[in-house]
């Protein structure tokens, strides 16, 4: 059943509705903590089965074993890249991309190099992103942004960067960092992008009222680890 928001104002149609599909088919249901067990991966794949999600994400190690536990849903499968700092070298970004998709992802989600966009290396960022944008062989790409650590100067060049690259989607957090998505900064981020780049709220997510907003003010995807307990609550 869909869900139909009222506004005052809306471009969407002339009755100023937004419809707003099913909230699970917005969810990457996600599992990334270190201490994370082959039976956890096997449990969130079959939650997200049952639950009807758009995506597991994970981490690579775990995208081999995932694709043959979904191998007949439509679940997804969504591949974190140098996670969760964004710092590895550029040739290891791109080496864990492809070994990825070898192994059966459909999509890749990959951490912007955070300390050299704020150093003001922005060559070195794009070149960054450009390279897995090329490896990602047209799987959808992520680049994760890690709001908490930018300022909103960084956030608009970051967008920017992703822009003249071609990315798919800008996801606002790892979950990892010392804050998560704000309503600021999905503003910010959709200002900049328009409809050109689609945008993923993640970190710290554990609430459907949050989860609303963020898709009405134009998320196409929740990232959580708590998407379960926000349905059951």
């Amino acid at each position: 059943m869909e869900t139909v928001w009222r506004t005052s104002k809306s471009r969407f149609n002339p009755n100023n509705k937004i419809i707003m599909k099913p909230i699970n088919t917005y969810i990457d249901h996600t599992l990334l903590k270190a201490t994370t067990t082959p039976e956890e991966i096997s449990q969130l794949c079959n939650e997200a089965i049952d639950q009807q999600y758009y995506a597991v994400c994970i981490s690579g190690f775990y995208t081999a074993f995932a694709k043959a536990v979904l191998e007949k849903s439509p679940v997804k499968i969504v591949t974190v890249i140098g996670f969760p700092f964004g710092t590895d070298t550029t040739s290891t970004k791109v080496f864990e991309t492809q070994e990825a998709i070898a192994n059966g992802t459909h999509e890749i989600e990959m951490v912007l190099n955070i300390g050299v966009l704020k150093a003001g290396y922005l060559k070195q960022v794009k070149e960054d992103i450009a390279a897995v944008r090329n490896a990602s062989q047209h799987k959808i790409l992520k680049v994760i942004l890690e709001n908490c650590y930018l300022t909103d100067r960084e956030k608009r060049i970051a967008c920017r960067i992703c822009l003249d690259t071609g990315v798919d989607f800008i996801k606002t957090s790892t979950g990892f960092g010392s804050g998560g998505a704000t309503i600021k900064d999905m503003k910010l981020i959709k200002s900049e992008v328009g409809n050109d780049i689609k945008i993923k709220a993640s970190g710290k997510i554990n609430n459907i009222e949050n989860v609303h907003q963020f898709i009405r003010l134009g998320a196409d995807r929740i990232g959580t680890s708590s998407a379960l307990q926000m349905i059951e609550n």
